[in-house]
């Protein structure tokens, strides 16, 4: 794959982790299409009154049928995981938020606790 088939404009340096996320995902396509071929094959075998060119045609439809579903099954997974991604960015942006409020007052707390403590014991 080229650099600008991956989208890159050339300045950014090509992280090993994308590399090998590319590589996972074009392996696990092609198993993806080779599982579709072979069910269509599967499917057209008991089908003995089919012509050459027919079986052909109907493995074909079948399989680009098989890989059709397959994509769009994976495009809802990556939307559902992109949503979930949102999600958990914004819980974490929230929870982030109160833990700084709660640091924050619990010094105000002890600096406020401190001053008492020093004015009360002057005399």
């Amino acid at each position: 794959m080229t650099d600008a088939a991956a989208g890159r404009t050339g300045r950014e340096p090509v992280r090993s982790a994308e590399v090998v996320n590319q590589v996972e995902g074009y392996l696990l396509w092609q198993a993806r299409v080779a599982e579709a071929e072979e069910r269509a094959r599967a499917f057209t075998a008991p089908l003995h009154w089919l012509t050459t060119a027919q079986r052909e045609e109907i493995e074909e439809h079948y399989a680009r049928d098989c890989l059709a579903r397959a994509r769009a099954d994976l495009q809802r997974v990556a939307d559902r995981c992109r949503a979930l991604r949102g999600e958990y960015e914004a819980r974490y942006r929230r929870l982030r938020a109160r833990c700084l409020a709660l640091v924050i007052a619990g010094i105000a707390v002890a600096a406020a606790a401190a001053l008492l403590a020093a004015t009360i014991t002057q005399p």
